[in-house]
């Protein structure tokens, strides 16, 4: 909305129209959410910043908004000054600094509104393209999607709905700079918290995220109440809940694992499905190496590394992956920290996949149907 040049009128012309300026100030405060008093004070500074650019005077000038009637009393001194005497480009001048006012008024509402939502989720529509960045509205504050926080490979198109992370709220001059993500791990996060209530309520804690957007996610959670499956809850009856999670990432693979504060068990449950014949742990360096069937190895690292990255940043262990001919060529590990571990009692850990391209049964959903009932 503008703001129209009412304060002070020509030499010549009629008096202000009070009842006008009281519709301005009505109007910015329903339009703007700002409050009247924020209004009525910065119309009183910009009319002072023009009287005293205007009086060459050693007298103090005063200026102020009767809020009730919208009458505008100007003082030099004990002298009433009439409005008249400043003209048009003083009004003009006066409607510059308002309009300044107004937009500083109108940062501090949306970086209020905004603040306490920092790491929320946050729903808009996208409202254009800048080069390879992505604005979208969030109500009446606009937001930035930067190239560095989308998810590789997707296409925004002007007024769609984008549902996203809101990143951080920065003032920057006169304006609210408003980042959001799409690809950061908190995403998935406060997705899961949508569609699990298990993890709103805190029944179900997730522990640990490790994500490479577009391509893959592991998530590893705990359940806090022994009557209820974690990993069932997540996945949901016939994978409901966990395919709208897949939805809204454009088909990204979600693997679902159950966490185990042993590394000894927990380090085999994130390489799943690839099947482990033993792990050695060295605690001093938090470095595992783990033992696989020939046939085993290229799924157990995955494609470009990716299972083996995945797991190293999900569990914090350097995960290295031998084949049982390679770590028998090797040799015994000879460090006191060092310890061999066998893994047939890991099998605890069970690991869900599911991706646009392959929909997971989740063979545990009708032991978990009385939880979505």
């Amino acid at each position: 909305m503008g703001i129209p040049t009412l304060f002070f009128y020509p030499v010549g012309g009629s008096p202000v129209d009070r009842e006008e300026l009281l519709r301005l100030v009505g109007a910015l405060h329903k339009d703007k959410a700002i409050d009247r008093e924020i209004i009525f004070q910065g119309i009183e500074a910009a009319l002072l910043a023009v009287a005293k650019k205007h009086f060459i005077s050693k007298e103090n000038i005063s200026i102020e908004i009767d809020r009730q009637t919208g009458e505008i009393t100007a003082m030099e001194g004990d002298k009433k000054i009439d409005p008249a005497e400043l003209g048009r480009i003083s009004a003009h001048t006066a409607k510059q600094i308002m309009t300044q006012k107004i937009r500083e008024a109108e940062r501090d509402v949306i970086c209020e509104e905004f603040l306490p939502k920092k790491g929320t989720l946050v729903t808009g529509i996208v409202q254009r393209m800048e080069g390879p960045n992505v604005m979208a509205m969030l109500g009446k504050a606009e937001a930035l999607l930067p190239k560095s926080e989308q998810i590789p490979g997707e296409v925004y198109r002007p007024g769609e709905r984008l549902r996203a992370i809101l990143l951080d709220v920065n003032k920057v001059g006169q304006r609210v700079r408003i980042i959001i993500s799409r690809n950061h791990p908190d995403f998935i996060r406060k997705l899961f918290e949508l569609e699990v209530p298990e993890i709103a309520e805190g029944i179900i804690k997730i522990k640990t995220i490790a994500r490479e957007a577009g391509y893959r996610t592991k998530i590893a959670v705990l359940s806090e109440a022994p009557q209820v499956d974690c990993v069932g809850a997540c996945v949901g009856v016939r994978g409901t809940r966990i395919k709208n999670i897949v939805d809204e990432l454009g088909g990204e693979k979600i693997d679902i694992i159950r966490w185990d504060e042993a590394p000894e068990a927990l380090i085999p449950n994130t390489l799943k499905p690839a099947e482990i014949t033993g792990i050695v742990l060295s605690t001093e360096t938090k470095q595992a190496t783990v033992v696989v069937p020939e046939d085993q190895l290229s799924l157990a690292i995955g494609k470009r590394g990716q299972n083996v990255r995945l797991a190293s940043r999900l569990t914090g262990w350097d995960i290295d992956i031998l084949t049982e001919q390679e770590y028998s060529l090797r040799g015994t590990p000879t460090a006191q920290e060092t310890r061999e571990v066998p893994v047939e009692t890991t099998g605890q850990g069970e690991l869900t996949t599911v991706s646009e391209e392959k929909e997971s049964e989740n063979k545990e959903g009708a032991v978990h149907d009385k939880d979505q009932g």
